[in-house]
């Protein structure tokens, strides 16, 4: 099932994309999309719903963050080979985990803005997973029952304020409007293999990635088993699993975002994401 929240900021309601890919009413089921939507009763009950009888959203409605009530939103770091190498670094011998920080959840369509002082401001097109039920020290074989669905994020990061600024790569990654999840939380049951998924992105109309998660260095399944050796997952967490070849700073010469850009990006199966880029002018 594709989930996901549509209404103005804060004020987001629960709907579903039925098979024609309208929107329509879950409000009847649920109030929102957030960890308490994932409890067993709750999610069986979601399911049970067949989204043709469902009420249709009538009104044009701006499509929100794919799920609310986050408690964290987790990364990882040069998770594919040619990514890696793009940008100088040695592939990983495990996965190297960072933060987000959850003011940079955005809307899908929601405008990009730069902050102040940014140059070097740069696109990634992830894969997102999204925790269902509490998880620690989960075993990998055992892992993907703990995940309840998928969505597109784009990890926009600031690459000076990542690499060059001293300390950790939170203060190029976390800066508001710098996570846009959605447009859907696509249920678990609907993405039988999530290691082959196209991904790609474009910036002004111009490819600039193209990857498969078949790539990845590392997969979910060895992704959420090794983050819950270090921390306890809880339902609603955003994990973002790394991004194919392609970013700004790969470039030669290094390409990054400026206002007036225009990001486009999706995943097989799960939607796409457009993305206006503005400056902070406050």
């Amino acid at each position: 099932m594709k989930l996901v929240r549509y209404g103005e900021k804060g004020k987001e309601r629960a709907g579903v994309i039925d098979a024609e890919g309208r929107l329509r009413q879950l409000v009847d089921f649920v109030d929102d999309i957030n960890p308490g939507t994932f409890h067993p009763k709750n999610l069986d009950r979601i399911l049970e719903q067949d989204p043709e009888g469902l009420p249709i959203v009538k009104t044009e409605e701006r499509i929100g963050p794919c799920i609310a009530g986050s408690q964290k939103f987790l990364a990882i770091g040069l998770n594919y080979a040619d990514h890696a190498a793009e940008t100088g670094a040695t592939p990983p011998s495990e996965p190297i985990l960072f933060t987000k920080h959850l003011n940079c959840v955005n809307g899908p369509y929601d405008d990009v803005i730069l902050p102040r002082g940014s140059v070097k401001s740069d696109w990634e097109v992830e894969l997102g997973v999204i925790i269902g039920k509490q998880a620690k020290y989960v075993k990998e074989g055992q892992a993907l029952n703990y995940v309840a669905g998928y969505c597109v994020v784009n990890d926009i990061s600031e690459r000076e304020y990542q690499l060059e600024r001293q300390g950790q790569w939170m203060k190029g990654k976390s800066c508001d409007t710098f996570g846009p999840i959605g447009p859907w939380l696509v249920t678990a049951d609907e993405v039988p293999d999530p290691q082959n998924l196209n991904l790609w992105l474009d910036v002004n109309g111009e490819r600039m990635q193209t990857g498969n998660t078949a790539t990845m260095i590392f997969g979910v399944e060895e992704i959420v088993a090794y983050t819950s050796k270090f921390l306890t997952l809880m339902p609603g967490d955003i994990i973002a699993t790394g991004t194919p070849p392609g970013v700004g700073m790969g470039k030669k010469p290094p390409r990054y975002l400026r206002a007036g850009d225009v990001m486009t990006l999706g995943i097989d199966g799960l939607g796409e994401q457009r993305q206006r880029v503005l400056a902070d002018e406050g």
